[in-house]
């Protein structure tokens, strides 16, 4: 390798700087999964405000996260070529617009168009986004880092689906225009954060960014190949088609505590805040995706393909404490006509006072801590096997496989649930149905214990790639020829 002096290269920054970057970001990402979560909660309402079957509004979640995903591609390859902060606050500001648009949609077509738009720039902050957070951290900790990334995606869409059940109960359209004002603030607070430089934080690296060089890696056209010839990549996509067919028959979950509230005797607008606040408080359990991260750490550091054996064992682990929820019937003790704050305190009062529901909240709890393993090694796997600047393309590739799945889960639940609904009433159908998407979650977690066989080669031809990466500048700061 050519001997350079080192040198300061232009746009470092301090750790206050850095440490702005990093929560400016976090928000961000939080930010765009409340818009994710703002519609399910409100299938109900919205549907009816615009004369359609609440299906009608599922299937326009279903199309907005096809869209999302294959949006993603695009915004990720751009990504994985070019600056990355503007394309991240154009991205936030086409989301932000999309949600406006929707709560002030007052006909299917429109919200149909304005969640569209939303969608389109909702793809950029996850895709792009993780090519920089990946950049953020070192191997070692990659895990538990991604968990917290993962985790502000996962506190946002609760954020989403309890401010759309709360804000949202008596005026449906009111929450779309508050995410949507808080997104143009995120986006302008993201102008002045500091521009991460792609894999400053690989090892391999150090010394090629400490001799005052650049890593010049960029994705071309000719990479897609290379991309899938790597086996655990093909693994890690893969395994979304199935899993996210279950992750999304769970977007129905408020549905079936609602109609649980409704079958009490509760009218719609209260029932849909009961709905809304238990599936947010039963969801708590993906906090511990930080647990998962750092088992996942710890165990790849004595266990080639640890991460991904951590992944399999959440996944598979899940599914019967998922069935006990969905049967556990529940009861809570609150005024016919109680509003938003009434409804929270009598949701947490029946955690201690009600033992069904006490039991439901412990099976909730500890069926999200197993699967949310799943998400921070899934990241963390994505950046061991891929170089920098492949990284950004490989998630969304995964993200549109993912975004198949949930899609068809989304839509497929739903006619799950009203074919059942033939000989079982609610909220007897919605358990039952949810229930049986849990088994798209065995053949997840047998291609998880797969990317452990073959992730240790291609993690080991990656660090070998970058070991090879050389100065691009020199000493005085000019670039090589």
């Amino acid at each position: 390798m050519t001997s350079v002096t080192p040198v300061k290269r232009p746009g470092t920054a301090g750790p206050a700087r850095r440490a702005y970057t990093i929560v400016v970001f976090v928000v961000l990402a939080s930010l765009d999964n409340v818009a994710i979560g703002l519609v399910p909660p409100l299938y109900d309402p919205i549907g009816e405000a615009l004369a359609v079957p609440e299906g009608a509004i599922a299937v326009v979640t279903g199309v907005t996260y096809l869209v999302t995903a294959v949006a993603a591609v695009a915004w990720a390859y751009a990504g994985d070529r070019f600056r990355r902060r503007p394309l991240l606050v154009v991205g936030t500001l086409v989301w932000a617009a999309g949600t406006f648009g929707s709560g002030y949609s007052t006909t299917f077509g429109m919200f149909l168009v304005a969640q569209v738009v939303g969608a389109v720039g909702l793809g950029a902050v996850g895709s792009v986004g993780f090519s920089v957070v990946s950049d953020l951290i070192s191997p070692r900790r990659r895990g538990l880092v991604m968990s917290f990334f993962g985790l502000s995606q996962g506190v946002g869409t609760l954020a989403g689906t309890l401010v759309g059940g709360l804000l949202g109960a008596g005026d449906w359209q009111r929450p779309f225009r508050v995410v949507a004002v808080a997104g143009v603030v995120a986006a302008l607070a993201y102008l002045v954060t500091y521009d991460i430089r792609r894999g400053e934080n690989e090892p391999e690296l150090a010394a090629l960014y400490e001799q005052g060089g650049e890593y010049e890696g960029r994705i071309s056209s000719g990479d897609l190949p290379k991309i899938l010839a790597r086996r655990t990549n093909m693994w890690l996509i893969m395994q979304g088609l199935t899993a996210q067919v279950t992750f999304g028959s769970l977007v129905w979950l408020p549905r079936l505590f609602q109609a649980r509230a409704e079958e009490q005797g509760f009218e719609t607008p209260t029932a849909v805040a009961v709905g809304a606040t238990f599936a947010t408080l039963f969801q708590l359990g993906g906090v511990l995706s930080i647990i998962g991260g750092l088992v996942g750490d710890r165990l790849q550091q004595r266990v080639p393909g640890g991460r991904a054996l951590v992944a399999a064992v959440g996944i598979l682990g899940g599914i019967p404490f998922f069935v006990v929820l969905f049967f556990v019937p529940m009861h809570i003790d609150l005024a016919p006509d109680a509003g938003s704050g009434a409804v929270a305190k009598a949701v947490l009062r029946s955690v201690i006072t009600e033992p069904t529901v006490a039991l439901s909240l412990v099976a909730a709890l500890a069926g999200l801590a197993l699967i949310s393993a799943n998400s921070p090694n899934w990241f963390a796997l994505i950046a061991d096997v891929n170089p920098p600047e492949h990284r950004g393309t490989v998630y969304s590739l995964g993200n549109l496989v993912n975004s198949v799945g949930r899609a068809a889960g989304n839509a497929l639940v739903g006619a799950v649930f009203s074919g059942l609904a033939r000989s079982l009433p609610p909220p007897l159908n919605y358990a039952t149905g949810l229930a049986l998407f849990q088994i798209f979650f065995v053949p997840t977690g047998i291609m998880y214990l797969k990317a452990a066989k073959t992730s240790p080669a291609d993690t080991a031809a990656v660090r070998a790639q970058l070991a090879d990466a050389q100065p691009t500048f020199d000493g005085s700061g000019r670039k090589l020829s």
